[in-house]
């Protein structure tokens, strides 16, 4: 098959991409932790921990580099937008600049990601005949503004070598500026949400040049004199910005799969987020913004000029908040080396906002229906997804699961299943002892090698449990907790229920139930039972499967992966006693 023709096969019916916002976790030079291990008394906490966000001693604080300043003809960096869309504040005095909210998340390092460079060189690695076509649609989502004006001027969009991280490449300061302000406000509201838009099949209008380049506000009549001048954009009011389809472009993304030949043999939906909110009940109640970019407190001036700018509301912060502390923490602890533009207290309060909408906003745990017959200790755990999504959603590497301690009289653990460890395993989890399997889903747990883990584990079309993306034509395993109003039986294949949840009666739209039987003939009570909800942005089978792949970019990732804190992150707490 010749090039161009494999790269038509492929662009026809994907995007192949590491996720836009991609949240990652553990990695380790250090084997998997011991599957039974108990510490001899509890360290779990007594109640939810607040959210503290503390700097490494180690760490000097680091003001962050000059935001990027460019104009590409269809396309100007942050630094420019920021000349008058800072020092901005809510009513109540907050500080609501787009700039200093954006900066520190990972919209703003998509292209800085260590992770990223280092899965996407993997995966060349695996397919050398593919590179090309990799880097070329690997970047229309981390390197959009790049990646769109690579396409305009006629020239080939690519990332390694002479391509966009090269700092000597013209569009580099493009490139390294991530999602940025001119991207995402000049995506057009053509087809948002319809599937052609999918996989990065965003619409951007790179005819128009300066001063009518259209780019689009939330707000009505806004002032367009002042912005034509200064930037060669004209703003309009585009109410598609608060809309979940808009989002929809690079969250949905269904990649291709190749046989053991290399050959592309079909797509497979890589992340479906769009798909499973569509199915739950939040459609017409909460688009992805509400939860993602909160309203400030009351109206704000988007602008320090002019003058006479009124204040408007609602106001979408700047945040992009999810669940990716772990990464935002390897950016904040290699600031040089990544070049990130956010300082220190920037990432620091990124990640406490990531930490606290984890802890307040995400899923519950709660145990119901415990009894103790005779030495048969008997108890049921529900967890309940509060997100518009699956959990943990996105791409197929993170994992949420349930840390279940008991202990007896004296604080002893008698019964654990699902300690979290230091070096990123699970006690008792089957793939960090063998990264080729996976743990089962569970409704009963009567054993501490038995953890219930919420996850997808990707298939090749052996059936093989694989990590590679361009190998995953399916899924092993998707029991990832549901949305309310998912109905597991009518969700279309794209966004499916795999394995053994999908009989498990329990698991239903909303939340799930476990129950554990442990035996306590050795032990006196009353017991005390503490279940936690934990999470991980990186499962560590996925790190072990390219850790020791031979590419410059895995080796600078895996330097800065062994010198951070593993820890994992608690969703939610619960505890109770039963004599």
């Amino acid at each position: 098959m010749g090039k161009s023709t494999l790269r038509k096969k492929i662009t026809a019916v994907t995007v192949f991409m590491v996720t836009l916002s991609l949240v990652v976790g553990s990695v380790t030079a250090c084997g998997p932790g011991e599957k039974t291990s108990t510490p001899a008394t509890s360290t779990m906490p007594t109640s939810t921990p607040q959210t503290t966000t503390s700097l490494p001693t180690s760490t000097v604080p680091h003001p962050g580099l000059a935001l990027v300043n460019f104009d590409s003809g269809s396309f100007a960096g942050s630094s420019n937008c920021a000349l008058c869309h800072s020092s901005l504040q809510d009513e109540v005095g907050n500080d609501v600049s787009m700039d200093s909210h954006w900066r520190s998340t990972m919209m703003a390092n998509a292209a800085r990601d260590p992770y990223y460079r280092a899965k996407v060189s993997a995966e060349i690695k695996n397919a050398p005949h593919l590179q090309e076509v990799i880097e070329d649609v690997c970047g229309t989502c981390h390197t959009p503004m790049a990646h769109t004006q690579a396409i305009a001027d006629g020239t080939q969009p690519l990332l390694f070598g002479d391509g966009f991280l090269n700092t000597s490449s013209q569009l580099h300061n493009a490139g390294i500026d991530g999602v940025s302000c001119t991207f995402c406000h000049q995506v057009q509201a053509e087809g948002l949400g319809g599937e052609e838009t999918f996989s990065g099949g965003y619409v951007v209008d790179t005819s128009t040049v300066a001063p009518n380049r259209l780019i689009f506000s939330q707000f009505e009549d806004p002032d367009q004199q002042m912005m034509m001048a200064g930037s060669g954009f004209k703003p309009v009011e585009g109410k598609h910005l608060g809309e979940s389809g808009l989002c929809a472009t690079c969250h949905t993304v269904i990649t291709p799969f190749i046989d053991s030949e290399g050959e592309v043999q079909g797509t497979f939906p890589e992340q479906t987020p769009y798909l499973e909110w569509l199915h739950s009940s939040y459609p017409g109640e909460k688009e992805c913004q509400t939860c993602h970019m909160p309203y400030a407190e009351g109206n704000v001036k988007t602008s320090n000029i002019p003058p006479h700018i009124d204040a408007k509301g609602p106001f979408s912060q700047h945040y992009f908040v999810g669940g990716n502390t772990h990464m935002m923490k390897i950016l904040r602890d290699n600031p040089d080396d990544l070049a990130v533009t956010s300082s220190t207290e920037q990432f620091n309060n990124t990640i406490d906002r990531a930490a606290q909408q984890l802890r307040q906003d995400t899923a519950s745990v709660s145990i119901i229906d415990s009894g103790l017959s005779g030495d048969n200790l008997s108890f049921t755990v529900k967890v309940e997804d509060y997100t518009g999504h699956k959990l943990p959603t996105g791409f197929p590497s993170r994992r949420v699961w349930l840390h279940l301690q008991v202990l007896d009289k004296d604080g002893k653990v008698v019964f654990e299943s699902g300690k979290p460890n230091s070096d990123g395993t699970i006690s008792g989890n089957s793939a960090d002892s063998d990264i080729y399997t996976h743990e089962p889903h569970y409704d009963l747990i009567t054993s501490s090698d038995q953890v219930q883990i919420y996850e997808a584990i990707l298939r090749d079309m052996e059936g093989d449990v694989t990590h590679k993306l361009l190998e995953a034509s399916g899924y092993a395993k998707d029991n990832r907790l549901l949305p309310a109003g998912f109905d597991k039986n009518t969700a279309g294949e794209m966004f499916a229920v795999w394995g053994d949840a999908l009989q498990d009666d329990n698991f239903i739209g909303g939340s799930d139930t476990v129950t554990y039987q442990v035996d306590t003939s050795s032990s006196s009570g009353p017991f005390t039972v503490k279940a936690a909800l934990m999470y991980q942005s990186m499962a560590y089978s996925t790190i072990q499967s390219i850790i020791d792949v031979d590419t410059p970019q895995v080796k600078e990732f895996k330097s800065y992966w062994d010198s951070s804190d593993k820890s994992s992150e608690m969703i939610a707490f619960a505890t109770e006693e039963i004599s």
